[in-house]
């Protein structure tokens, strides 16, 4: 069961048949589970797989990397079975999220304690300090965490430690973790090859890790003012613009879409996929009933100079699967008093574009991405 103190979720169990409870965690949103039971090494993959699919999470007392050979047998157990029935791809797409729903339910059963000072107490357990300060901040009150999201962590902090190269700026970026990376080339280098005129204000809606604002202000825009609403991502912004020394020309500010003032260029890369995240991390990519792609449409000609244009950089992934048209994108462009003046398309590179082994392949393998050149009607 949970509980809830000063809005700091517990979760409770009995330990030796002592009721004990401790502060619930997740970088990710993920509620606290409510039904926690001990277990340890003994424990079968089995047995667990059927606690996680009755909803029951397992808070490991035992040697850690056993725990991660636990969660990696419920991984193969989650995996979509080869399916050859003759499916539409809108089908497709909806088994394909039920699945991953699914799977992220029942991986973020296995639960691990996460100590004062961010250390993980179980044997053998690797050093996750910096890994989870990232995530979670400085643990001064004892906790629980999902190991799958632990796991998350460690990936993303070695992606951040490494950097993530982007060619159009000749340079890596360091993404925090919450960011959406930049993995996927083709929307930066949209923005880095289209035609520009000679904004002096570019506004960079939804800036995420500050790519795109960065890429502007490399091409000579004198004034790029960035905005995201997460904080994460505005953290992680201001970070890439300093290591880029970039500081005198890109401003980044915490708010809803768009900053005071009008721009000459106003940029939007949304998420593309109008449907419900199911974690904060997925909000990078789903964008539930098209909010955030109307909302930036619908107000973006109170913030565009005269003569000004807009830049609307989108996958055409939702057009593919059935959950958008061309023409109701086009509908939208048209209502908020936009007119089309251009576009710009590359085909999709990133690499799952290329795995015959994922149930989206034929989607992923014909996406492309389009820089709309918008102006006033």
């Amino acid at each position: 069961m949970t509980s809830s103190a000063n809005d700091h979720p517990y979760v409770h169990w009995v330990q030796d048949g002592i009721p004990a409870s401790v502060l619930w965690r997740s970088a990710n949103g993920a509620p606290a589970p409510r039904n926690v039971v001990p277990v340890d090494d003994t424990i079968t993959a089995d047995a667990a797989y059927r606690l996680a699919s009755q909803g029951v999470a397992m808070l490991w007392n035992g040697d850690f990397h056993n725990a991660r050979q636990i969660l990696t047998a419920l991984e193969h157990r989650t995996r979509p079975r080869p399916d050859h029935t003759e499916r539409s791809t809108a089908d497709v797409f909806y088994r394909y999220r039920q699945n991953r729903s699914h799977r992220a339910r029942i991986l973020g059963l296995l639960l691990v304690p996460l100590a004062v000072g961010n250390l993980i107490g179980l044997r053998r357990a690797p050093d996750v300090h910096d890994a989870t300060v990232a995530a979670y901040g400085s643990i001064t009150e004892a906790s629980v965490v999902s190991l799958n999201e632990v796991l998350g962590t460690i990936g993303a902090h070695q992606w951040r430690t490494t950097g993530i190269p982007v060619a159009a700026l000749n340079a890596s970026i360091h993404p925090h973790y919450g960011t959406f990376f930049p993995v996927r080339s083709e929307y930066v280098d949209l923005v880095a090859s289209a035609p520009l005129a000679a904004p002096k204000v570019a506004f960079d809606i939804g800036t995420g890790t500050g790519v795109l604002a960065a890429v502007l202000a490399t091409r000579g825009v004198p004034r790029v003012v960035a905005t995201d609403i997460e904080p994460r991502a505005v953290a992680s912004a201001r970070e890439t613009v300093s290591l880029l020394k970039l500081d005198g020309r890109v401003e980044v500010q915490l708010t809803n879409l768009f900053p005071e003032g009008r721009a000459d260029l106003i940029v939007c890369n949304p998420p593309w996929i109008p449907a419900t995240a199911h974690s904060l991390l997925d909000a990078a990519v789903y964008d539930p009933g098209s909010r955030m792609l109307k909302g930036f449409l619908a107000g973006v000609l109170d913030h565009l100079e005269q003569n000004g244009e807009v830049w609307l950089v989108l996958s055409d992934f939702a057009e593919l699967v059935g959950l958008r048209s061309r023409g109701d994108l086009l509908n939208v462009i048209g209502a908020a008093g936009l007119r089309v003046i251009g576009a710009l398309e590359a085909p999709a590179r990133h690499s799952r574009a290329s795995d015959t082994n994922d149930p989206l392949h034929a989607v992923r393998a014909n996406e492309v991405t389009s820089l709309w050149r918008l102006s006033a009607s």
